[in-house]
């Protein structure tokens, strides 16, 4: 897939508002999400902001698109950890174009889960968000992706091969992904590619689940001894997305080398 040249006039837009590839980015109003939607729109996509709880941060995100250049962004909602949820908003998305040329899988819930305290709860938010939602949704528009020739990039998480203590749900369920983003490239190709990016310490839990003490030890053991940014990880998907042609089934790590010695 390649992106449209930049929009240099108002008619430029009207006249490739049918053409410019459209993608959907799921938990895409806020944090991480919402900085890979800014990088797709920047490259001249039309973006799909998917939302599960964040209504106003999408359409607030939405609006700014279209500010730009119009008819470039709209918003879908949907709890992708409850089964049948991910149908419904591949059919919001296809609604509203029956293009569909890229799938961004996002959204994620992260809590621990200390061996003892699993519960039926826990398992339906992890393994929904985590692994159910993105598995049904790249079904659900998979053939719109194969008429484009369109990718898919997941969201992993490098604790899915070197999993996280008190976290082993989670873990667990970003596993998961990982082994379906393999499994896709083979079920999807040739015409569909499909890779993963796996974030290292990016974004802290706004909820504040690592103390100070904890922080510092995972900077630490970073060989960049630093955090990244939303915009690490968004700079690589919109990669994947557009120009690597010829890399499919892979994960790419974007931890700051933590993952080289865990």
């Amino acid at each position: 897939m390649t992106p449209p040249p930049p929009f240099a006039s108002t008619q430029a837009v009207d006249d490739a508002s049918n053409t410019a590839p459209l993608i959907l980015v799921t938990g895409a109003a806020r944090r991480v999400g919402a900085e890979i939607a800014r990088q797709l729109h920047a490259a001249g996509a039309r973006v799909a902001l998917h939302y599960r709880r964040s209504a106003d941060e999408a359409e607030t995100l939405a609006a700014a698109f279209n500010r730009q250049r119009p008819d470039s962004a709209f918003t879908v909602g949907g709890d992708l950890a409850r089964f049948g949820a991910a149908e419904d908003i591949a059919a919001q998305v296809l609604a509203r174009s029956a293009q569909v040329d890229g799938l961004v899988n996002n959204a994620s819930s992260f809590f621990a889960t200390p061996l003892g305290k699993i519960d039926r709860a826990a398992w339906d938010e992890l393994m929904g968000s985590n692994l159910m939602g993105p598995l049904f949704l790249s079904q659900a528009l998979a053939p719109a992706l194969r008429a484009s020739a369109g990718a898919i990039v997941n969201i992993v998480d490098i604790h899915a091969e070197r999993p996280l203590q008190r976290y082993p749900l989670y873990s667990a369920a970003k596993a998961g992904l990982g082994a379906l983003t393999r499994a896709l490239a083979i079920e999807l190709a040739p015409r569909v590619r499909v890779n993963g990016v796996s974030p290292g310490p990016i974004d802290w839990p706004e909820d504040e689940q690592f103390s100070a003490a904890e922080r510092a030890q995972i900077i630490e053991h970073t060989l960049l001894k630093r955090v990244g940014s939303a915009d690490d990880i968004a700079r690589t998907v919109r990669f994947l997305m557009f120009d690597a042609p010829y890399i499919t089934g892979q994960i790419i790590a974007v931890d700051g080398g933590r993952s080289a010695h865990l």
